[in-house]
């Protein structure tokens, strides 16, 4: 087991200020990987002295100046690919081909995504007597979840660092191991000592400690409605800015005249991709009333494919969700919806056969699943689809709007023209259209309780700048 005693702290590894650890354990396996410093309010007023330290010179540099070290980052991402695949298989416990492709290859496409931006962004431009500027905000408190660890944390640290912001990061708890991966690559790219800064440890104390410390300028944080409403309180009394990506309950609305088996089996795969740990999951089918039980009929056909096994093997659609709570709060929302009357199509809430040790679910699909169950309104976070039948367009449209969550959806018509007019009637911040592709380019955030402001793409850049005006 390794263990680890430092945090990186001012361009060094230097030892933690606290004694207390955290154990990653496995998923699969249940066994403890590693430890690594449970880091307190110590540990973080260092790592935000460090980037107060180094804020306005990395702020002056011109772009050329910012884009070579951010280009030495993108090369060591390319090559630790495999490296930072195994790891995430290890800490988190998605199969082995969704890591390699999705867990370490998108953060290298959004990375690259951000020097493409960096190298054509204007940061000035006149409007009538004045010259408008975009500045970096200044520190920004990078807090990223478990889901996807490197991707959560590429998608905050590298438009901030392409801002010209300095960074402190800390990560989830259940998945640390990648984010110093992450650390060591940045200190390879030869950023200068304060620009980024790693602190690991508990949410309710170093996040609590790094949201709330009055040197932080910025605080981007993705995870729980309810943790995020608590960091938008903290920074609102410090009068520094937020962006929040929040929780999903996206609903897929399946119009009449589009292809119900391609919408079904693409929705399947959307939602037990990561073992259901993705918050803009499909996570509501919504069929038409006349074609609902052949829907069905296609969900339980389809969660056939998608059989739980061991990650680290090749061909394996299906791991462990993230820990032993998530598991049982997962199984939870499955019982308590077949006791409020809803059908089990596939899974279930026992553990899947032959798998008794690690943190598995049955991939699970429920019928006749009404609006007001809990499992239609709450997230849940694992491999759980619920099926839900509509009379028109206007039902489907109040059934898909009638969540405190807007963070993503999908539609589904006979036409692009019908999908795109039901489409801008959803409260949500992004709809895939007859199967659209996810776009790395485009802004990622939601409406209502899935957050504040956008990461990604051009609006993700921004976020971390401010403008100044100057009149002459």
């Amino acid at each position: 087991m390794q263990q680890h005693t430092d945090q990186y702290i001012g361009g060094a590894w230097r030892p933690a200020l606290t004694a207390e650890t955290l154990t990653v354990l496995n998923p699969a396996t249940e066994q403890a990987l590693a430890l690594v410093p449970a880091g307190g309010a110590a540990d973080v007023d260092a790592a935000v002295g460090a980037a107060r330290a180094a804020a306005r010179a990395w702020g002056a540099t011109t772009r050329e100046q910012r884009l070579e070290p951010l280009t030495r980052l993108r090369d060591g991402l390319a090559a630790a690919q495999r490296e930072i695949a195994e790891t995430v298989v290890a800490e988190l416990g998605c199969p082995i081909g969704f890591a390699t492709a999705v867990q370490a290859g998108l953060p290298l496409t959004v990375t690259d995504s951000y020097l493409d931006i960096l190298a054509g962004y204007a940061f000035e431009e006149r409007t009538g007597n004045s010259t408008v500027y975009a500045e970096p905000v200044g520190v920004v408190a990078a807090i990223t979840p478990w889901n996807y660890p490197l991707h959560q944390i590429v998608a905050k640290v590298v438009p901030a660092l392409a801002a010209g912001c300095t960074v402190v990061l800390k990560p989830a708890e259940d998945t640390p191991l990648v984010a110093r991966l992450f650390a060591r690559i940045v200190h390879e790219a030869e950023f200068p000592a304060g620009v980024f800064n790693l602190v690991t440890g508990l949410g309710q104390v170093a996040g609590a400690a790094l949201a709330g410390h009055p040197d932080v300028d910025l605080v981007s944080f993705t995870g729980s409605t309810a943790v995020g409403r608590g960091i938008a309180e903290s920074a609102g009394r410090g009068i520094k800015r937020v962006t929040l990506e929040l929780g999903g309950k996206s609903a897929n609305v399946v119009l009449p005249g589009a292809d119900l088996a391609r919408a079904v089996n693409v929705n399947l795969g959307n939602v037990f991709a990561n073992s259901g740990q993705t918050c803009s999951a499909w996570t509501r089918l919504l069929v038409h009333r006349d074609h609902y039980e052949e829907a069905v009929a296609l969900a339980a056909e389809a969660a056939g494919k998608y059989v739980p096994g061991d990650p680290t093997a090749e061909g394996t659609r299906l791991g462990p969700v993230v820990s032993a709570g998530q598991r049982e709060r997962v199984r939870g929302y499955i019982t308590g919806a077949l006791a409020a009357g809803a059908r089990l199509v596939a899974g279930g809430p026992e553990a899947p056969e032959g798998l008794e040790t690690g943190y598995y679910v049955r991939p699970t699909v429920l019928a006749d699943v009404d609006p007001g169950m809990a499992v239609a309104r709450e997230e849940i976070f694992g491999p759980v689809l619920s099926i839900l039948g509509y009379r028109d367009e206007e039902h489907a449209l109040e059934i898909a709007n009638g969540t405190d969550y807007g963070l993503a959806g999908a539609v589904w018509a006979a036409d692009r023209e019908t999908a795109v007019a039901f489409a801008r009637r959803m409260d949500t911040g992004q709809v895939d259209i007859n199967g659209g592709r996810f776009n790395p380019l485009a802004p990622f955030g939601g409406y209502k309780g899935s957050g504040l402001g956008r990461e990604l793409g051009r609006h993700g850049l921004e976020e971390f700048l401010q403008p100044k005006s100057l009149q002459f």
